[in-house]
């Protein structure tokens, strides 16, 4: 019998919680809401981010070819850059604890980025996919990873470096999404399950406004709202295409959603912090329909949990 392993593709989690904890962070001193709440979020990602690396490595060693045709998977073979994601994004929750830590977890955080990425980039570009693979996860090696990578390096106080990584990230993302558009206009239309990964179609502009945010911070160059303003057409097309996009039942693949929410959110709150009069008048609904998307994700996520762990108990 195979046994049942964690997919890298639950990292997700990590960065919707995380995010969401830095959107708090920036509302205690934009509206004077209780900090223990965005900390508490952060503590809340952490534990989740630590549960799930060590299970994962541990996967990795017991169930080594398993993990190894999960890497190899034309759709699922991007999710692995979702550790160094997820590792980053935790930097930023304890620098203002330990820039020590910080760094560290940054150190191994830009190592697995950068060594997956080369290597799976390496194996795209030796050919011998169907066009019908190509999906949104392509987006988390070079896109998500360069942007995550630029952020906590601007925020670790080393702005040089992250604009290195911004530009990887800005021409990646150029450069693919064309490709993931094409595919979706294909005569074939994306299958139910693959759906909810269109959720990190609406993630890059907003990631690379949030990065671009900490590598300058109090920023308001209007090239930033129009990375802003991609972001929030790119979710009211999600609105719009709400009952094709949810055909699945509930699934862990749905917090694919939480980092382009969570990213927007982030950014409308910079932006309006900054001064930026129409990020000020919409970062209050943004806000609020992002903590009421991911609670909501995260309330489904642990009554499942509560009810396969009952289902394995009997």
């Amino acid at each position: 019998m195979t046994p049942k392993l964690i997919p890298a593709s639950f990292f997700g989690m990590v960065l919707g919680l995380s995010g969401l904890g830095q959107a708090w962070r920036i509302a205690v001193h934009l509206w004077q809401v209780p900090s223990q709440i965005g900390e508490s979020l952060l503590l809340l990602a952490t534990l989740v981010w630590t549960f799930l690396l060590l299970r994962y490595f541990f996967q990795a060693v017991r169930h080594f070819e398993q993990v190894k045709a999960e890497f190899l998977h034309p759709i699922q073979g991007s999710t692995p850059a979702l550790l160094g994601i997820s590792t980053l994004l935790i930097v930023l929750a304890v620098i203002p604890y330990s820039y020590t830590a910080a760094l560290v977890l940054a150190c191994f955080g830009i190592s697995w980025h950068l060594c997956f990425a080369l290597w799976h980039t390496g194996t795209l570009w030796q050919g011998g996919r169907d066009t019908l693979d190509t999906a949104p996860t392509l987006y988390l090696p070079t896109v998500a990873g360069n942007f995550t990578s630029a952020a906590v390096l601007g925020a670790l106080g080393r702005p040089d470096w992250g604009w290195l990584f911004l530009g990887a990230g800005v021409f990646s993302w150029l450069a693919l999404e064309s490709l993931i558009v094409q595919r979706l206009w294909h005569p074939k239309s994306m299958p139910i399950a693959q759906r909810p990964l269109l959720g990190i179609q609406f993630a890059p502009p907003v990631v690379c406004s949030m990065a671009s945010l900490l590598l300058m911070p109090g920023s308001s160059a209007p090239w930033l709202l129009m990375l802003w303003g991609y972001g929030l057409f790119q979710l009211l097309l999600g609105l719009r295409l709400s009952k094709w996009l949810g055909a699945q039942t509930f699934a862990l693949s749905y917090w694919a959603y939480s980092f382009g929410v969570a990213a927007t959110t982030v950014s409308g709150l910079k932006l309006a912090a900054a001064g930026v009069t129409a990020a000020q008048t919409l970062s209050i609904p943004i806000f609020i329909a992002a903590n009421i998307f991911i609670g909501y994700l995260t309330v489904r996520t642990t009554i499942d949990t509560i009810q396969k762990a009952r289902k394995i108990a009997r």
